[in-house]
């Protein structure tokens, strides 16, 4: 019996997590209800072609993600460490959060067994703890930042 649940859906209550950041802060999704909608950005792996322009884009995007009230989390099963290095070589300005564990993707039904990481997928956690947006991706196919600043227009 696999622990992975179902790939999370629009109107399910998002599981809470707990996931150190590249700086070894801890990060606590319920922390953001009531005050921020939340992008958790799922990518498979650190230093990775599609990953690398894909975080890019968010940074490039942040501007506009702030704009929308929204606190944006990249979210991969890399160790901190990997992620710290990453951040600094890209200069990115989101939070990239370590599973390096495996729990967060496998509550949100996003394990990719295969490689042992997670698939790439974009989930939008409104202000009440509710999935807004969930949109599971190729694994080499690059997520759409336009796609993900309109839906988190309707929930303004």
């Amino acid at each position: 019996m696999s622990d992975v649940k179902p790939e999370v859906k629009v109107g399910d209550t998002a599981p809470d997590f707990t996931l150190k950041d590249q700086d070894q802060k801890d990060v606590k999704l319920s922390d953001y209800k009531g005050k921020k909608n939340v992008v958790l950005a799922f990518y498979p792996l650190d230093w990775s072609p599609v990953c690398t322009g894909e975080n890019k884009c968010l940074t490039d995007d942040f501007p506009s993600f702030q704009g929308a009230n929204a606190e944006v989390f990249g979210i991969s099963t890399d160790s901190f460490f990997s992620h710290k290095a990453w951040v600094d070589a890209l200069g990115l300005k989101h939070r990239l959060l370590s599973d390096f564990n495996r729990e967060v993707v496998k509550k949100y039904g996003l394990y990719f067994e295969p490689l042992n990481c997670g698939k790439r997928a974009t989930v939008i956690v409104d202000k009440h703890g509710k999935v807004a947006y969930a949109k599971v991706q190729e694994i080499k196919v690059a997520r759409d930042d336009k796609e993900i600043l309109a839906a988190l227009k309707k929930l303004s």
